[in-house]
């Protein structure tokens, strides 16, 4: 393999598959991503294994699936993630410089897990409490889980999207060793909520065509506890139309907002004359519901919510490189350190879960994944206990609720939209059996955490009720504090 190359890992929170082409909507402007799709690889069925923040960053350091590094949650890394093993800590041991600047959400805030340098949103916000500029970053009440849009409190050129996209270019112009190769997590906490666009961003799709919310014919009283319990919670559910389409165009803004501030660290490397043979790998940690199958947020393994865009670019002088390409197969978070090792000339560690996608490409992968899970609960407290848990071949999704044991069963193929659920239908019974078997098998040789009497577990329903779900403490009421990396 040449020269190690120097790579630069982008990363976007709560950013839908669906912004990107051919899905996206024709109007949304992102010039940079789409150049590195037509300079890249795409890989068009990448899934967060676990759609919640820190759990897939859980993956994306250690090339693990949650379970196996024991975060299925919001929880702290530190529990269970120590500061070896780790993708920065490999990098490292293959002489690169590392630095992480955004979000992390590591626990504690300022762990590092194997980076020689950490720039934090918590650092931004400390440097604008003491700049002395009259506004500050989000007063403008909306929290961090909230549907509901609103302007940026600060211009474009003191947003936190801007300030991460300045300490990137920073650091590829100024503070690097220029004698080694540097691994670069260049991190943007959006288009995570609140959604709170600057201007031009603001009103820049107000006007346009905005996609209307898609609902599945088992989304609605028939939707499972879980999900209803998730989104009565936070009543998703009763925000008006109005404000959803008004929601979406915020969204859409802030990921627009991030393509141009990514078009400017593409100019840094530009500038130095890197950029030509780094390796940049482009994702996000999970999706957005946005309103579809009436939630809000993430955390099932729904389309919206699970699927993420995921780029692969390779240096240019690579020989035999792919490029302008889109590969079917099934990629995930825990692919990033191994592909990202392997290309820095190292060697994964042999409990790594993930798979080398460069080898991939070069068919040179041996037994490359039939399926890929993807799971939500808790194994770390007292009661473990499951979400759901879900599976998917790329063509049929498969998906168990434990509580009230009901199931659900999509055929990406021909509704990949997932608006009808074909469980206990008799025409699919061979493939749900199948997917289901295969999520036993797995869960048995996991030791059966999730499984009773050799199926998978089934639990009662809560008692509780709808007024009491809507009557919770509101989950977005946290919007000043220097620590929103690690509350949310």
């Amino acid at each position: 393999m040449p020269a190690k190359p120097n790579i630069i890992f982008i990363t976007t929170d709560q950013q839908r598959y669906d912004t990107l082409p051919p899905y996206a909507p024709a109007f949304l402007r992102t010039p940079h991503l789409n150049h590195l799709m037509r300079d890249g690889v795409t890989f068009d069925r990448a899934y967060s294994c676990s759609p919640i923040c820190v759990a897939a960053r859980a993956s994306m350091i250690t090339g693990k699936f949650p379970r196996s590094h024991r975060i299925l949650g919001n929880h702290e890394t530190s529990r269970t993630i120590g500061r070896e093993g780790t993708l920065p800590s490999l990098l490292r041991a293959c002489g690169y410089q590392t630095a992480a600047i955004g979000k992390m959400h590591f626990g504690p805030e300022r762990a590092r897990h194997g980076f020689d340098e950490m720039i934090l949103p918590a650092d931004y916000y400390r440097e604008m409490d003491r700049s002395g500029y009259p506004l500050k970053p989000m007063q403008h009440g909306l929290g961090q889980n909230e549907l509901y849009p609103g302007l940026a409190t600060v211009p474009e050129g003191l947003t936190l999207t801007n300030w991460i996209a300045n300490q990137c270019v920073s650091y590829i112009r100024d503070r690097r060793d220029p004698t080694a190769p540097f691994f670069l997590w260049c991190s943007f906490s959006k288009p995570h909520p609140p959604l709170d666009p600057p201007e031009p961003y603001y009103s820049m799709y107000r006007n346009c065509p905005i996609p209307e919310p898609i609902f599945g014919d088992w989304s609605g009283d028939d939707a499972p506890v879980a999900m209803k319990r998730h989104r009565e919670s936070w009543s998703d559910d009763l925000v008006p139309p109005e404000v959803i389409r008004e929601a979406r165009a915020a969204y859409y803004g802030l990921i627009t907002q991030i393509d141009y501030n990514i078009g400017r660290v593409f100019g840094a490397l530009q500038d130095v004359d890197l950029f030509k043979d780094a390796l940049i790998l482009f994702t996000s940690d999970h999706g957005e519901f946005l309103g579809d199958h009436h939630t809000g947020c993430k955390q099932f393994f729904h389309e919206p919510s699970a699927r993420v865009p995921f780029i692969l670019r390779l240096p240019k002088s690579w020989p035999g490189r792919k490029f302008g390409e889109r590969n079917s197969h099934l990629a995930t978070h825990a692919d990033i350190l191994p592909t990202l090792v392997a290309a820095a000339g190292g060697a994964p560690p042999a409990d790594c879960d993930g798979e080398n996608l460069i080898a991939g490409l070069q068919g040179t992968l041996p037994n490359p994944r039939r399926h890929l899970e993807c799971m939500m609960g808790d194994v770390l407290g007292e009661r473990p206990y499951v979400l759901f848990l879900g599976i998917t071949d790329g063509v049929f999704k498969y998906i168990w609720y434990p509580e009230g044991g009901s199931e659900q069963l999509f055929d990406l193929e021909h509704d990949p939209k997932e608006l009808k659920n074909l469980a206990g239908v008799k025409a699919h019974a061979a493939v749900q059996k199948e997917l289901r078997e295969e999520l036993v098998r797995r869960e048995q040789a996991r030791g059966g955490l999730f499984l009773k009497d050799g199926d998978l577990i089934t639990l009662p329903p809560g008692t509780d009720s709808e007024q009491q779900r809507r009557s919770n403490p509101w989950p977005g009421y946290h919007t000043e504090y220097y620590t929103l990396d690690v509350r949310h």
